[in-house]
């Protein structure tokens, strides 16, 4: 009887000792930051440091700094990384309202960042407000949030990235940018708003460099001058010149609106801005995001010669009342790369062309080849152009089974390798269209709220299914 009294003594000993452990072990794990805070204090919740700055000295592997409700006119630098295990995570407390502001930041040249991560790995930055840095300088670039270097595993949730813009005539500012200089894996970039930006020469949010392997989903980015989505290859960016792109990831569940680079003194009054725009990337699925009101809905290509946009997989977007074109693949002239073994695919594209550029609801560029374009229903705008593809670098591409919606009124005009046609019959012939290809109404449930779903009697669904 004894011995089992002095075991269960033994175990209960234990358990307290682990327990108390386990208490320590939390508390050091997390840090709290407070606009009223004193970074004397011990970062702990009853007494939290004043500054980020303190908080990213003392975050290590583990820690999670929660930030209190307030405007902290200072940079995030991220000092150390984490691991698989025991990520380092800066969040907003409880949702609170966290801003950082750049408002006091003072200008210099080079890159000016609210929030920078260099060469770390397993970082979660989530849930605060980025705002408010603007320069006039040219030589300054501007970004809200900067990642860069060799750093993988960063995740980048529920942020407000807003009003971050270059006055300068010659400028560049970015809200979110990744830059790959060095090998970059598992890129994140989740349930984020990023508005409201005067660009210059850049994007709103982009991926350049040596970036294998990433997620954009569920973002909403508008109200910028210039491209909303960027993914980009062959810049330079990238220490190994071999691995110079972003590859093998998905974009996917965003709505990116109101992107345009008209007024953009970097593009006067040109309407050149993409929603999304793989430029050089490889590898890479666009899938269910929602597209309207910008330039181009998404663009596929490469601007650098002799480059291209490869295996990129365009699924199941709805893109609407864009001003020049709702999709564009290959390169703007003959200087340029073009888009090879992509798939464009169950795509709405619905009313693009608005301004009357002649860009229609799908534009082929220069050097295109071995693409299938499939299953899509396209309805022309005022400008009736479904397709126009004013260049003859069109090789091996495959139509099938795409539905061109046949309205009351003037038939639609189809422009392939330079030729212009009025008659779907001979556009058919032409583009080596397949037997399914049809010019028919696909009957939507209500066009004007923008319910896309086909009503039950639909000729078409079974075309596109």
């Amino acid at each position: 009887m004894k011995k089992w009294i002095l075991f269960i003594l033994v175990i209960a000993v234990v358990m307290i000792t682990l327990t108390i452990n386990h208490s320590n072990t939390e508390q050091n794990e997390s840090i709290f930051v407070d606009i009223n805070g004193n970074d004397l204090n011990d970062g702990s919740q009853s007494k939290p440091y004043r500054t980020l700055k303190k908080a990213a000295l003392e975050a290590k592997a583990g820690t999670t700094v929660f930030i209190r409700n307030g405007i902290y006119n200072e940079k995030l630098s991220v000092i150390h990384s984490g691991t698989k295990s025991k990520p380092v995570i800066f969040q907003a407390y409880k949702n609170e309202k966290v801003v950082l502001s750049g408002k006091k930041m003072k200008s210099a040249d080079g890159v000016t960042s609210i929030i920078t991560i260099k060469n770390k790995n397993y970082v979660t930055i989530s849930g605060l407000t980025i705002q408010d840095l603007t320069t006039k300088q040219k030589d300054e670039t501007v970004m809200g949030i900067y990642v860069t270097g060799s750093s993988s595993h960063i995740t980048l949730e529920k942020n407000h990235v807003k009003r971050i813009k270059t006055l300068a005539e010659d400028g560049n500012g970015h809200g979110i940018a990744i830059y790959g200089t060095g090998s970059m894996r598992d890129t994140n970039i989740l349930g984020n708003t990023v508005e409201d930006l005067t660009l210059g020469a850049s994007e709103s949010l982009v991926l350049n460099g040596n970036i294998d392997g990433f997620k954009i989903e569920n973002n909403v980015v508008r109200r910028s001058n210039n491209i909303g989505i960027d993914l980009i290859g062959f810049e330079g960016v990238s220490n190994d010149k071999k691995v110079d792109f972003v590859r093998n990831g998905v974009v996917i569940n965003n709505k990116v609106y109101e992107i345009s680079s008209y007024g953009n003194p970097a593009y006067g009054e040109n309407y050149a801005a993409g929603g999304i725009y793989v430029d050089g990337g490889k590898n890479i699925t666009i899938e269910k995001n929602t597209l309207y009101k910008n330039d181009i809905g998404i663009e596929v290509t490469s601007e650098h010669a002799k480059k291209y946009a490869d295996n990129i997989k365009v699924l199941n977007n709805t893109i609407y009342n864009n001003f020049f074109t709702g999709i564009s693949i290959g390169g703007y002239d003959k200087k340029r790369g073009g888009t090879k073994n992509s798939i464009i695919s169950h795509n709405i594209i619905y009313r693009n062309d608005t301004k009357g550029l002649e860009g229609g609801q799908l534009l082929l560029q220069h050097d295109t080849q071995n693409n299938v374009i499939e299953k899509n229903i396209l309805t022309a705008g005022t400008s009736r152009i479904f397709i126009a593809n004013y260049f003859t670098s069109n090789r091996k591409n495959k139509l099938k089974r795409n539905v061109f919606h046949k309205e009351n009124g003037e038939d639609g005009i189809w422009i392939w390798k330079e030729k212009e046609y009025d008659s779907f019959s001979k556009f058919k012939i032409a583009s080596k269209s397949d037997s399914k290809s049809s010019y028919l109404d696909p009957k939507y449930k209500s066009v004007d709220k923008y319910d896309f779903r086909l009503e039950k009697d639909s000729p078409a669904e079974n075309i596109v299914k």
